[in-house]
């Protein structure tokens, strides 16, 4: 079975519970284990956070129309989920400084706990720049089947088709 789909959002706060729904829908109706679509749903959550807070050119002067949004795009494909959000802002710091180790983000702090979070969630995740185009964050992760699963019977076979 393979499910993909790509969301433009503006960016504001209400664009955030929008893009877990959808994917927490996705996900239960394909027959994903619940608990790999919550820890999937709330690492999408924080990166789509990342994007409306760092995603656009906020500073001297109005935002171009393309900082005011972000895409997010989501592929279930066979074993795995991945999905990936691009914005149009500065992009990630330095690679030391993202790829800290979620140890040391300050439990209290209001800001850095966003990329912790969802690397401690996530199986695998990658964060570059493009220049003057923005940042993506991609994350994967095996998925686990609810047993009563009907789609999943169908994925990996074309045969009897």
């Amino acid at each position: 079975m393979s499910i993909w789909w790509s969301l433009h959002l503006r960016r504001e706060a209400a664009s955030v519970p929008l893009a877990r729904r959808l994917l927490i829908g996705t996900m239960e109706t394909a027959g994903v284990d619940p608990d790999i679509s919550f820890d999937l749903s709330v690492a999408l959550s924080e990166a789509c956070a990342n994007a409306v807070e760092h995603g656009g050119d906020d500073g001297p002067g109005a935002p171009s129309k393309a900082s005011e949004a972000y895409r997010v795009t989501a592929y279930l494909d066979g074993e795995k989920c991945r999905i990936e959000v691009s914005d149009s802002g500065p992009g990630f710091p330095s690679r030391r400084a993202v790829r800290r180790p979620a140890a040391f983000a300050a439990s209290t702090a209001e800001d850095g706990r966003g990329l912790s979070l969802i690397e401690q969630l996530a199986d695998h995740v990658h964060c570059r720049n493009r220049p003057g185009r923005g940042a993506v964050i991609s994350f994967d992760k095996i998925l686990k089947w609810r047993e009563e699963t009907p789609l999943v019977a169908l994925g990996g076979t074309t045969a009897g088709v």
